[in-house]
């Protein structure tokens, strides 16, 4: 490709990662994969399995839980196909669901599924599109329904009865790029699996299925708890690998069905996805697909000239959305068909903004080439999108994470990121998009203005040289949890043999109880309200908000509404599909944000207040001068102004108040103070507390699966609850969502290289690559870079070396 050799030696890059290409090794299919299905695959181009997926099928197919755990591209989607699709052309009465976290995943899988013309085969979506008289083909026919956790939470569950034959008959769950189940949202997920087994053990699942020679034995024959066919013990008997005819052990009749997930690589597959369903996962890892040869570039966009490194949030390196922006456009002119991950809804809009203005000025009509592709959307724009990226309409497509997950969309070439994602496993996984099939692929970082990002592209053994991290979510959170079981015992009572199931005891159930929640009878706990629990599953703050057009009354998309303060607050601005309008007004109450047409010359940003109290300690470390704490606190945030910034050089044009109400969360944090003598010689302690403060949170993300937008942070140079200087990192979400635990967990090396990254950073007086926050409600300031470091170093010569 020739872009490659152009772009590779700008000044820009600060490192170039070759990864080879590898050879795939391929095994004989098992000879329980009906002839069917064979030719189906067979006419597909598939004609062998590689060993992973062998190995994951077997496993599903014997009865045992299992995760896969391999690359991008490397053909999860087959491994769980060949036993489920099995089960259901071998049984009539076989049924199959399979949960994807995006619409976008499922309605990708129905297309691959249908694609196979199988007969037999009744695949069909059902998520919050499908229409209602849908809904009833779908449970009364589909015997594969490809949905999300929303609809089975909001829907399948509450009407278990209606879908009762459904789950009665529910021989494989299959829950797809696992990995992305991380924080409140996979501790959500977690209690939903759990309501889902529960009620399909208590249904009773059909027994087993098992296959001799080739063919389905009787399926209505008994069978004996704990042994397979011919006596054995249920572990196996296929001789994997030969393809040909063996003895399957059945799965065991649990009375529920087998769970098989598949996941991007993980630090912890088995144990996350343990954690997950409730119960033991068997883990694969090893990945024998072929793989073409990857080229991954680190990108530091360019100093700006004469910028303030000490002014209010003015910009020190040109904005990595305008530098993605401008290297799509480049991909797209030279024909690259390109995937631009954007880490935010906004950001995506921006770049397809920016890059389309910069292909119609080298060639009007080429803009065309490039759309915009993020949540909010409506349905039938995210499909007509989705298409066009699959036909080769679009050769550029700046997204969110939206299009992340496990998307089959061929032929793409190169992968752009805005910013580093969070995660080492987001960004092999975004990385993975390009170069499918065995294609060698192009993927370029391009840093923002960031502490973590900085860090990153100037020390790559910390992202090259390290196995990706565990999926961090605590199904403990009590804000998770209680509502969990109110809503398990609005389904069906509560017993006393479900509360290890949920891992809760009955304490909390008292609780419950106490608070008129639940009522305790002889045979169980009991659900008292007419409605059903409220449950935020992906902590959105609530029902998400209606952005209405107020000339016209059309509904132009939606926003979550934890955002809606920030973002949607009057006189905000606001970007859809490339068009540019500003906030009229927000009615919270109403789920309502009125806009209006307009392309101002600036963006804006929000600013807001924090107060802090500590409630609970958990947990400390007591290191002379040096005190380390894990507890939960209560966090009462107010937005009350935002500020008006130019575009193109990020000048304050003005702060405008706003009188927006209060917030309180209460969650878990980490939190150090120092004594007032070890930083006596500061001239600035707010300052450079605060400093530490900003760059401990954009680091964070190195050592946990967060975004620095998933936390907060406050620091002070004396806290009414500690009598100290004191710098605080918190959950941005009710309860907790794991992230402060392994920031508590994990400090020495955390903060570790917070100093580093502070103290080799070429600015003077601090910037948005060491100390300065995007989010920030105080504008920056005051902020004391030297300072910073000298706090950071105080912090780690006391605390103790990390142990293993």
């Amino acid at each position: 490709m020739d872009l490659l050799p152009y772009w590779l030696k700008r000044d820009q890059v600060t490192h170039v990662e070759l990864l080879p290409a590898r050879v795939g090794r391929a095994a004989a299919w098992p000879s329980w994969v009906p002839a069917p299905l064979l030719d189906a695959l067979h006419a597909g181009g598939i004609t062998a399995p590689w060993e992973h997926q062998v190995e994951a099928a077997e496993l599903a197919w014997g009865g045992a839980d299992v995760v896969i755990s391999t690359g991008t591209g490397s053909g999860k989607s087959l491994a769980y196909q060949l036993p489920a699709l099995s089960a259901v052309l071998t049984r009539p009465r076989a049924r199959v669901l399979y949960l994807a976290p995006t619409k976008a995943l499922a309605a990708d899988q129905h297309r691959s599924l249908t694609g196979l013309n199988l007969p037999g085969l009744r695949a069909a979506v059902c998520d919050g599109d499908t229409p209602r008289e849908e809904r009833d083909w779908i449970r009364q026919h589909a015997n594969v329904i490809l949905t999300n956790p929303d609809l089975l939470h909001h829907s399948l569950l509450p009407g278990h009865q209606r879908w009762s034959g459904v789950l009665r008959n529910l021989q494989y769950v299959i829950v797809d790029e696992s990995h992305s189940y991380r924080g409140v949202f996979g501790a959500h997920v977690a209690h939903i699996l759990r309501r889902l087994r529960r009620l399909t053990e208590r249904k009773g699942t059909f027994p087993s299925l098992s296959v001799e020679e080739g063919h389905l034995l009787n399926p209505d024959q008994d069978r004996t708890p704990g042994h397979g066919v011919g006596g054995q013990a249920g572990g196996g008997g296929v001789r994997r690998g030969t393809g040909q005819p063996g003895r399957t052990a059945p799965r065991q009749p649990t009375g529920g069905p087998v769970f098989l997930l598949a996941s991007a690589t993980s630090g912890d597959p088995a144990g996350s996805a343990s954690k997950l369903i409730g119960r033991p996962v068997r883990a694969v890892t090893e990945d024998a697909a072929p793989r073409g040869s990857m080229t991954f570039a680190l990108w530091e966009p360019p100093e700006l000239p004469g910028a303030d490194s000490n002014g209010d949030a003015a910009p020190v390196r040109r904005s990595a959305l305008r530098e993605t922006a401008d290297l799509l456009a480049d991909a797209v002119v030279q024909g690259v068909r390109t995937l631009a991950f954007v880490p935010s809804r906004r950001g995506a809009e921006v770049v397809a903004v920016n890059a389309r203005a910069a292909l119609e000025e080298a060639q009007p009509g080429l803009g065309r080439q490039v759309a915009a592709y993020r949540a909010g959307y409506l349905r039938e724009e995210r499909r007509t999108l989705e298409q066009q990226l699959t036909d080769g309409t679009l050769t550029g497509l700046a997204t969110t994470n939206a299009l992340e997950l496990g998307i089959d969309v061929t032929g793409l070439d190169a992968v752009l990121l805005a910013g580093y994602p969070g995660t080492r496993a987001a960004v092999w996984q975004r990385a993975g998009r390009a170069g499918r099939a065995g294609r060698d692929g192009l993927c370029v970082l391009v840093a923002r203005d960031d502490p973590l990002d900085t860090y990153l592209v100037h020390h790559p053994q910390a992202l090259f040289g390290k196995t990706v991290e565990a999926t961090v979510f605590d199904p403990a959170n009590p804000y998770v949890l209680a509502p969990h079981l109110c809503t398990a015992a609005a389904e069906q009572p509560l017993t006393e043999a479900d509360l290890p199931l949920f891992g809760a005891d009955a304490a909390l159930l008292d609780e419950l109880v106490a608070a008129g929640a639940l009522r305790r009878r002889p045979t169980g706990w009991y659900w008292t309200h007419p409605q059903r629990p409220e449950i935020d599953l992906r902590g959105t703050g609530g029902p998400p908000i209606a952005v209405i057009e107020a000339a016209t009354g059309r509904l132009i998309g939606t926003a979550d509404a934890g955002a809606a303060h920030h973002h949607l607050h009057a006189g905000a601005v606001y970007t859809h599909q490339g068009r540019t309008y500003v906030v009229r007004e927000l009615d919270l109450a109403d789920g309502v944000a009125l806009v209006e047409a307009d392309n101002p010359p600036y963006s804006t940003h929000a600013r807001d207040t924090i107060d802090l109290t500590v409630l609970e300690v958990r947990s400390q470390v007591d290191a002379g001068p040096v005190r380390l704490f894990l507890g939960e606190v209560e966090v009462t945030s107010q937005v009350v102004s935002f500020q008006r910034r130019r575009m193109d050089s990020g000048e304050v044009l003005g702060t405008w108040p706003l009188d927006l109400p209060t917030r309180t969360l209460r969650t878990v944090a980490v939190w150090a103070t120092i004594a007032e003598s070890a930083v006596a010689g500061l001239e600035d302690l707010p300052g450079s507390l605060h400093a530490a403060e900003h760059a401990a949170i954009g680091l964070l993300p190195l050592v946990a699966s967060c975004d620095r937008w998933d936390i907060g942070g406050l620091s002070t140079a004396r806290h009414a609850d500690t009598d100290a200087p004191t710098i605080f990192v918190y959950d941005g979400h009710p309860g907790g969502a794991g992230f402060a635990e392994r920031a508590y967990g994990m400090a020495a090396e955390w903060l570790g290289a917070t100093r580093t990254a502070v103290a080799e950073c070429a600015c003077e007086r601090g910037c948005p690559s060491c100390v300065q926050s995007p989010k920030c409600g105080n504008g920056n300031n005051p902020l004391d870079k030297a300072g910073a470091v000298t706090v950071l170093d105080t912090i780690l010569t006391h605390l103790p070396a990390p142990t293993a």
